[in-house]
C-alpha cells in the first residue's frame, strides 16, 4: 500500500502512529516467540503429552502437514459489511466479493504467526457465508456458482505432503498420531460451506455441472490420500453428495475409485483413504438395480475380494465387509465366489487376521441362502476344522462361536452327515490336547449339539477316528521295528564299522582317526585293494586313538558279525523291505559307496556275501 507523505514526515520527526505501534508489537512478539525454545502449538494439537518434550519436537513438526498450497502474494484483506446488514439489491454483489476474497490462500506452516491479522478476516467471512448460506433461502443465484466452486477448488486443490507412512505399515488409530493438516482453521470451514452449498434447496446441478466436471472430481478423489482423518471425513460426505446429484459422473467416479484400488492392491498397498472410499461404496451398492450389471460383478470379484490379502486390512476391513454383504443381499448366486475368494487369501500365520475373516465368514453365513450353503460346506468346515486346532486361542474360540449362531446351527443340522465327519477329528483331539481351558468348554458344546443332532453318526465317527489313531500307531510301531532292523543288518557289515569310527573321529575331531580314514580312501582311488596287513596296521592306530568304551563297542560289533551267517535267511527280506520302506539314511549311503571301491578286492568277497546282504 502507498505511504502518504505525511505519515513520511512522522516517522523522521520520530512520533510513531497507532499502526508503526502495533508493527512494533508484532515484531516483538515473533521475537520472543524465536528466542524461545519450543515451537508455538498449532490451533490444533497434533501429538500427545509424551511427544512434547525431549527430541520428538522434531517429529512433531513432521507432524504438522505441510501441503503444496501456492501463496497468495497480495495477502492484506479488508474486513467487509456482514451480509445480514447489506441492502437487499447489494446482497449478491457482497456476496460474490466475500467468495473472492477467501480465494486468498496464507501460509500456515513455515511462518504460522504471519498474517494473523487477515487470516482472522478471512476465517470470519467464511464463518459468516456457512451460517448466510444455511439459513438463507434464494441466496444462490447463477452467478454464485462458479466463485464458489472455484473458491473450494483453490483452497482444497493442492499437492499432500510427502507420506509420513511410505512403506504402508498398518495404522493403528488407538496408538499411532495421524498428520494434521496445519491449515485446518480454514480448510474445515470451506468444506462445511461447500457442503452446504450442495445440500442448499436452492442448488441446481443442471447449472452446477458446467463446473462440476470429471477433472474437479478426479482433484477431489486425490485428496482422499490426505492424513488428516478430518479432512478425510468431510470428502466423504463431498463426494457422496456429488455421486447423489449428479448422475452423470456416476461412473466416472466409480471407474476411478476402482483405479485407485487396483493401484493399492497391485502396486503401492498405501493410501490412506481407502476406508473412507469403501463407505461411499457402501452406500452405492446398496442402490444397485437388479440384475446386477456384469461390471458390478467384475469390480466384486476383482477388486474387494483382492482387498482382503493387503497388509492393513485392519484399518478398512468393516466397511469391506458390509460392501461384501450389501453384494451378496443384493445377488445370492455370487456366494460361492466370495467364499472361494475368501479361502485363497486366507492368512496362514496371522492370527488376529484369521479373526477378522471368521468374523466377515459368519456376516456372509447369515444372510446365505440354504442352496448356496450346500455349494461350499466341504472347503469351508475344512478351514473351520483347521481354525478349531489353531494354537491361538482367539482363532479357536472365534471358529467355535460359530455353534453359538441358531442360523447357522440349522444349515449344519440339515447337513451333519457331510460336515460332521470332516469337523469332528479336530472337535475330538483339541478336546483333551488344546492347552486353554475356555476352548475345552466350547468343543464340549458343539460336540454335544452333534449328538442331539445325530447320535448314530456321532458314535460312528468316533469308532471310526480311534481305529484310525490305532491303525496310524500300529504303522508307525511297524516302521521302527523294519527300520531296526535294517539299522542292525548294516551294522553286522565289517566296512560299516570302518565308515562309523571315520563319522565319530570326525565329530570328535580325532586327527588320527582322519588320516587313517583318508589313507586308506587314497589307497583304495589309486586301483590297489588294501591288504590285510595294511588293514592291522590302520586298525592298530586307530585303535590307540580310541577310548575304552569305543573299543568295547567295535568287540560286540565283532560278535555279531559271526552271528552273520546263521541270519543269511533273513537278508532277501530285509531288502525287499528296506525297497519298500526307502530309507536313504547315511549310514547306507556310506556303505554302498564302500561296496562300490570295494568290488576289485575277491579277497573280501566272502564278507560282503555274508554280512552285507543289505548291499
Amino acid at each position: 500500500m502507498p505511504i502518504s507523505k505525511g505519515k513520511k514526515d512522522k516517522d523522521k520527526s520520530g512520533k510513531a502512529t497507532n499502526s508503526n505501534k502495533k508493527e512494533k508489537e508484532e515484531e516483538e512478539k515473533k521475537a520472543r516467540v524465536t528466542s524461545s525454545s519450543s515451537a508455538v502449538p498449532p490451533v490444533t494439537p497434533l501429538t500427545k503429552g509424551k511427544y512434547a518434550q525431549g527430541p520428538m519436537v522434531v517429529k512433531k513438526d513432521r507432524r504438522q502437514s505441510s501441503s503444496r498450497f501456492n501463496v497468495s502474494k497480495n495477502r492484506e484483506l479488508v474486513k467487509m459489511p456482514a451480509l445480514k446488514d447489506a441492502p437487499p439489491d447489494q446482497v449478491e454483489g457482497l456476496f460474490t466479493k466475500k467468495l473472492q476474497q477467501c480465494c486468498v490462500v496464507f501460509d500456515f506452516v513455515s511462518d504460522p504467526l504471519s498474517d494473523l491479522k487477515w487470516k482472522e478476516v478471512k476465517r470470519g467471512a467464511l464463518d459468516e457465508m456457512v451460517e448466510y448460506v444455511t439459513h438463507n433461502r434464494g441466496v444462490i443465484t447463477e452467478s454464485i456458482y462458479p466463485e464458489a466452486i472455484h473458491m473450494f477448488a483453490i483452497n482444497t486443490f493442492r499437492s499432500l505432503p510427502p507420506s509420513s507412512n511410505p512403506a504402508g505399515a498398518e495404522f493403528d488409530p488407538e496408538e499411532d498420531e495421524p498428520t494434521l493438516e496445519a491449515s485446518w482453521p480454514h480448510i474445515q470451514l470451506i468444506y462445511e460451506f461447500f457442503l452446504r452449498f450442495l445440500e442448499s434447496p436452492d442448488f441446481v446441478p443442471n447449472i452446477a455441472k458446467k463446473f462440476i466436471d470429471q477433472k474437479f472430481v478426479l482433484e477431489l478423489l486425490n485428496l482422499f490420500d490426505s492424513e488428516d482423518p478430518r479432512e478425510r471425513d468431510f470428502l466423504k460426505t463431498t463426494l457422496h453428495r456429488i455421486y447423489g446429484k449428479f448422475l452423470g459422473l456416476r461412473a466416472h467416479i466409480r471407474k476411478h475409485i476402482n483405479n485407485i484400488f487396483y493401484k493399492f492392491i497391485f502396486e503401492s498397498e498405501r493410501h490412506n483413504g481407502i476406508a473412507e472410499l469403501l463407505e461411499i461404496l457402501g452406500s452405492i451398492i446398496n442402490g444397485f438395480a437388479l440384475p446386477l450389471k456384469e461390471e458390478h460383478k467384475i469390480f466384486l470379484v476383482q477388486v474387494l475380494i483382492p482387498l482382503h490379502k493387503a497388509r492393513s486390512l485392519t484399518v478398512y476391513h468393516p466397511q469391506l465387509a458390509y460392501c461384501i454383504v450389501q453384494f451378496l443381499e443384493k445377488d445370492s448366486s455370487l456366494t460361492k465366489s466370495v467364499i472361494e475368494g475368501l479361502l485363497k487369501f486366507w492368512p496362514k500365520v496371522h492370527s488376529p487376521k484369521e479373526v477378522m475373516f471368521l468374523n466377515e465368514l459368519e456376516e456372509i453365513l447369515d444372510v446365505i441362502e440354504p442352496s448356496e450353503f450346500k455349494k461350499i460346506m466341504v472347503p469351508l468346515f475344512k478351514k473351520l476344522a483347521i481354525c478349531v486346532s489353531s494354537a491361538h486361542f482367539q482363532v479357536a474360540e472365534r471358529a467355535l462361536y460359530y455353534w453359538n449362531n441358531e442360523y447357522i446351527l440349522s444349515l449344519v443340522s440339515d447337513n451333519t452327515s457331510v460336515i460332521l465327519p470332516l469337523i469332528f477329528p479336530s472337535l475330538y483331539r483339541n478336546s483333551k490336547s488344546h492347552w486353554n481351558k475356555t476352548i475345552h468348554g466350547l468343543i464340549y458344546n458343539a460336540m454335544k449339539i452333534f449328538m442331539e443332532i445325530d447320535g448314530p453318526l456321532f458314535d460312528d465317527c468316533t469308532q471310526k477316528y480311534k481305529a484310525e489313531k490305532l491303525k496310524e500307531k500300529q504303522n508307525l510301531t511297524e516302521r521302527e521295528e523294519y527300520w531296526l532292523k535294517v539299522h542292525n543288518a548294516a551294522m553286522r557289515n565289517p566296512l560299516a564299522q570302518q565308515y562309523v569310527m571315520s563319522v565319530e573321529g570326525l565329530e570328535c575331531g580325532d586327527a588320527s582317526m582322519m588320516q587313517c580314514d583318508v589313507a586308506s580312501n587314497q589307497q583304495q582311488q589309486q586301483g590297489g585293494a588294501v591288504g590285510e596287513d595294511e588293514l592291522v596296521i590302520i586298525s592298530a592306530v586307530a585303535s590307540s586313538s580310541m577310548t575304552s568304551q569305543q573299543q568295547q563297542q567295535i568287540a560286540m560289533d565283532t560278535d555279531d558279525n559271526q552271528q552273520a551267517e546263521e541270519d543269511d535267511e533273513l537278508q532277501p527280506q530285509l531288502v525287499a523291505k528296506e525297497a519298500n520302506e526307502q530309507k536313504n539314511g547315511q549310514i547306507r549311503n556310506k556303505i554302498r559307496r564302500a561296496g562300490k571301491q570295494d568290488s576289485s578286492n575277491p579277497s573280501q568277497h566272502h564278507h560282503r556275501h555274508h554280512g552285507g546282504g543289505v548291499l
